[in-house]
């Protein structure tokens, strides 16, 4: 599997903005993505954002497994971090983010309470890695387009204020990554999860590693969807087998393996292979 590495410039220059802003802002909601929570946790938010209060939203709940969710729900709970599972495009918990929020800062109000402020006007700033869903979560509170959604990585160029309600206003940020991976089983789930341009990755050495830990956790749902019988040992195989059924084909009916890839890649990232994650939080999952 090849070394995964990318920063772009134009995230060496929001990470710089980013820590030149966070003093403008009462509250910092950290999205992560709900099948890596820890993968899509950047190493570096902690230096960038400080003391500030945080509230984390695990996204994509409806992409991810029910039940590994539920252990990321409990584990946060347990070490005392406010957390939330959202979903945009089903809109679970979608009403609750704003709720959350104003909890986050209950500290905050009241210390100003104390000074006879009854200001309760909250500035939050989103942080994530590409891709996460900052910019359909905004539209989604705003209620209207407030910014440009894309589903690859690197839409949001520029830090933009958008005022979602009366009392709330939100600094959306570029996906931020970091240099280099330090742990390639981390820059693997990125790639798998699409938090990484297909362009600068080896499809067909990531969708054998992708078969290969579906054929370990999620047996079944990979024979179903690809009509299966039985799964080979070989993941090569089975990208084979898979191109073949789906009619990816080339002169003199050798498989597009290159098409299967490309199939097996954007069916797993958009749940018709069904809902998965690919860590839980005792550990981060070694089968991959």
């Amino acid at each position: 599997m090849q070394t995964i590495q990318w920063f772009p410039g134009h995230m060496a220059k929001a990470r710089r903005e980013i820590g030149e802003k966070i003093k403008m802002v009462d509250l910092v909601i950290e999205l992560k993505d709900a099948r890596i929570p820890y993968s899509s946790t950047n190493p570096m938010i902690d230096e960038i954002v400080g003391n500030k209060p945080r509230l984390i939203l695990l996204c994509k709940s409806s992409i991810a497994d029910p039940n590994i969710t539920k252990e990321w729900m409990q584990y946060y709970s347990e070490n005392n971090i406010l957390s939330l599972d959202i979903d945009s495009l089903t809109g679970h918990n979608m009403s609750k983010v704003v709720q959350y929020a104003r909890l986050a800062l209950k500290e905050l109000f009241e210390q100003r309470q104390r000074k006879g402020i009854i200001n309760k006007q909250i500035k939050a700033v989103i942080l994530g890695i590409p891709n996460v869903g900052k910019s359909t979560l905004i539209n989604t509170l705003a209620k209207r387009k407030a910014v440009a959604v894309g589903d690859k990585p690197g839409v949001t160029k520029t830090q933009t204020w958008i005022k979602v309600t009366n009392d709330l206003q939100l600094l959306d940020t570029p996906g931020i990554l970091w240099p280099k991976f330090e742990d390639q089983m981390v820059g693997l789930k990125l790639a798998m999860c699409g938090s990484i341009k297909d362009e600068i990755l080896d499809l067909e050495a990531l969708s054998a590693k992708s078969i290969e830990y579906l054929a370990i956790n999620y047996p079944e749902n990979l024979k179903n969807r690809y009509n299966l019988k039985e799964l080979d040992t070989d993941p090569y195989m089975v990208i084979e087998h898979i191109g073949r059924n789906r009619g990816c084909l080339l002169k003199g009916g050798i498989c597009d393996t290159s098409k299967a890839c490309t199939i097996i890649m954007n069916e797993l990232r958009s749940m018709k292979i069904g809902a998965m994650s690919y860590e839980r939080p005792n550990g981060r999952d070694e089968s991959l």
